[in-house]
């Protein structure tokens, strides 16, 4: 993506050419030895076994600059567990795991729970969310980074370009969002091509504009799982617990801080990592759950922006959603045909007609229900109706970590 344009309302950093990692590199140790940088990683215990997660500790193991990372891990035994600490222990970095179903780590989720507060469903959400808690709990980080742990075309670059805008003191960003590439033989990332992107169009065309449509449109991929942030924003920023966490980070991120602290940065040439099933028949799985949820809290961070839905407004919502993703198909049919990329215009086809659905079933809920499910609370209301709870998260880690 070596071009000069810049999107929207978002500052948007090239990839330029060939990378000077060690300068990088070097100012951010700089930097992070007064402004500490905390990386978490959200982690299934199943991407343990896998090519991925081993090529990226072995990245890992050559960063200096980040102080501590914290692994999040999903659904785990006590031996699966004991296993994971001994799988990240190799990293020189001090190295945490949230076992976020123990005993220790489940009872300071029920007593938020008995505080009335939502904590969501256990998920990537919810399991990021607590690694923000253990970060805020020790006080001197300024930095936290976050990405996936399926990455199969991981590199430290990427890494290091994250965490740049956030760190140094000169671009004092407040938010970073990673941008690539999907490509092999073919285009990947459907869901941001075929849902988010003219979805976002779709609303603006109807609704006129709007500034939050605007930032949403900036963002060169929406979706990206990649991301720094000042420690503030993790303290107030709230959380969805399902499909639309980007969508949704991105909104909290909208409302609480200045569009001129944002910015986006091309951190890969490509990405790698692996693919959800469409499940065209079945909207509780797959992408068609996930173009559900995403479309859920599009639909419901406009409604809270006081946009006012109707029967009508989603009958033309949907009608003009269909002609702009076949239209915007056709532009990719022959992108990938100039690039002489294989192209499946049935399977393309088949994600419109599943994307499609999916926003009908998301309108018919928010039509319902315009609330829904509460947002994982944040931080900051947490600890003012619990004080001491992050001192309770922060030892529980250190229990479970002895």
């Amino acid at each position: 993506m070596s071009d000069f344009y810049q999107t929207g309302v978002v500052a948007t950093f090239h990839r330029l050419g060939w990378i000077n990692l060690e300068k990088i590199e070097a100012e951010l140790s700089w930097y992070a030895s007064e402004r500490l940088i905390a990386l978490v990683l959200p982690s299934l215990y199943s991407e343990l076994e896998g090519d991925a997660l081993k090529g990226i500790v072995r990245e890992l193991k050559e960063v200096k600059y980040v102080k501590e990372i914290v692994v999040t891990l999903g659904p785990a035994s006590e031996e699966e567990f004991k296993h994971a600490k001994e799988f990240f222990s190799v990293l020189p970095q001090k190295a945490s795991i949230i076992w976020n179903t123990g005993a220790r780590i489940s009872d300071i989720y029920k007593t938020i729970e008995m505080a009335e507060l939502p904590v969501g469903e256990p998920g990537k959400g919810r399991s990021a969310w607590m690694a923000y808690g253990y970060v805020l709990s020790q006080q001197k980080f300024q930095t936290i980074a976050l990405h996936d742990c399926d990455i199969l075309t991981y590199s430290r670059d990427m890494l290091a370009r994250l965490c740049y805008p956030v760190t140094s003191p000169s671009l004092d960003y407040d938010f970073c969002k990673g941008f690539y590439s999907r490509v092999t033989d073919r285009m990947h990332g459907r869901v941001t091509r075929l849902l988010v992107a003219p979805l976002i169009r779709v609303l603006q065309k109807i609704l006129g504009y709007h500034p939050l449509l605007m930032f949403f449109d900036s963002f060169r991929y929406p979706l990206a799982g990649e991301f720094s942030m000042d420690v503030d924003l993790a303290r107030v920023n709230r959380i969805p617990g399902d499909w639309g966490l980007e969508v949704g980070v991105l909104a909290e991120v909208y409302r609480n801080t200045s569009l001129r602290r944002v910015c986006q940065v091309d951190i890969a040439e490509n990405y790698e990592h692996k693919h959800q099933e469409l499940s065209p028949e079945d909207a509780t799985k797959g992408l068609h759950k996930m173009a559900v949820d995403i479309s859920k809290s599009i639909l419901r961070t406009l409604a809270s922006e006081g946009i006012v839905f109707s029967e009508g407004f989603f009958k033309t919502l949907m009608t003009t959603y269909v002609r702009t993703a076949q239209d915007m198909l056709k532009r990719y049919e022959d992108d990938a045909a100039v690039n002489g990329l294989f192209f499946d215009r049935h399977e393309e086809s088949l994600a419109v007609e599943t994307f499609t659905k999916g926003i009908r079933k998301a309108a018919e809920i928010i039509t319902e229900d315009p609330l829904g499910v509460p947002l994982i609370a944040s931080w900051d209301r947490v600890t003012s109706a619990i004080p001491g709870i992050l001192e309770n998260i922060r030892k529980a880690v250190e229990e479970d970590n002895k």
